[in-house]
């Protein structure tokens, strides 16, 4: 396993990191805590959650999974903004839904401080200098050690960076956006956004799903038990031109005696701004499957390659 920085931090995170938006639902409690052992003997150290994920079942189960793991060799991360109850300051970036939803992640996850707090979405009804002080203010109590967004245009990264960095507060130092082989828009400007500031990109649904395993194939159902199902995110990279490019894209890493998924992890971290791609598992084969994608570093020429077959 490769490590690497958190953005412009001395942290150093697993190239490959795991979701866990199906713990929960997915898996269960005894399953989560196999997963996550086999992950941390792949060297994954990164674990990134949500308050909301699975009901906040997600939290909760990685709280007692956490108690046989070394805590301080565990890299956890976490999000807030997403609805949470029926309240009208149950969801959002204001300091109260802030103060309150920290002090519920860390009693969920049975700890006393979170490594990575993000902020899930931009809320458009709360000042930004509310949230950003807000989070400041967590970071110098020592409940949170280091904060990023998720699913920021560059406009808001840059807006947020320039106001931390005015009133001299701690700033965000990752960008959790959905980035794939099919999902390329955020190199436009999210990417270069990245580099400018020194923040660490972590792609989310690296696997699209999982259609870029390529287990689903043209013209046969999706196998039974698969996200593909009844997914309609699955679903939407059903097309003829996209089984085209995984055909191109399956054959590129066979030949180089790798898999696709493996392909579809090592493209994602030939881009520098990547710190971690976060690969969800729902099985110990998922995870071994996913650590081993990250030894796998593309040479120039096989990224310049593998671009010219997704830009065609």
């Amino acid at each position: 396993m490769q490590y690497r920085k958190l953005g412009n931090t001395g942290l150093k995170v697993s190239a490959i990191g795991l979701g866990t938006n199906r713990f929960g639902s997915k898996v269960d409690e005894n399953g989560v805590a196999e997963i996550m052992q086999v992950a941390m003997e792949h060297g994954i150290n990164f674990f990134d959650t949500a308050n909301v994920y699975t009901d906040g079942n997600s939290e909760k189960l990685i709280g007692k999974a956490l108690k046989s793991l070394p805590r301080s060799e565990v890299i956890l991360a976490t999000k807030f903004y997403m609805k949470v109850g029926e309240a009208p300051n149950d969801r959002g970036g204001s300091r109260k839904h802030i103060m309150d939803a920290v002090e519920n992640s860390l009693r969920s996850l049975q700890t006393d401080y979170i490594d990575l707090y993000q902020y899930h979405r931009w809320d458009q009804d709360t000042p930004i200098e509310e949230t950003l002080r807000a989070m400041d203010d967590l970071v110098t109590s020592g409940k949170v050690r280091y904060i990023g967004s998720s699913a920021f245009p560059s406009w808001m990264m840059a807006t947020a960076q320039k106001v931390s960095q005015a009133h001299g507060w701690n700033q965000f130092v990752t960008e959790q956006p959905h980035f794939h082989m099919l999902e390329r828009k955020v190199k436009e400007e999210v990417l270069p956004a990245a580099a400018y500031f020194g923040i660490g990109i972590l792609p989310f649904f690296p696997l699209a799903g999982g259609f870029l395993t390529g287990k689903y194939k043209r013209g046969e159902a999706a196998p039974v038990g698969s996200r593909g199902e009844d997914s309609s995110y699955v679903q939407r990279y059903m097309t003829d031109g996209n089984y085209d490019l995984l055909e191109k894209l399956t054959a590129f890493a066979e030949e180089r005696d790798h898999t696709m998924g493996e392909l579809a992890h090592a493209w994602l971290l030939a881009h520098p701004q990547v710190s971690s791609v976060i690969s969800g598992a729902t099985r110990l084969e998922h995870v071994i499957a996913n650590a081993k994608a990250g030894d796998w570093q593309l040479s120039e020429a096989e990224f310049s390659e593998v671009n010219e077959i997704l830009e065609k």
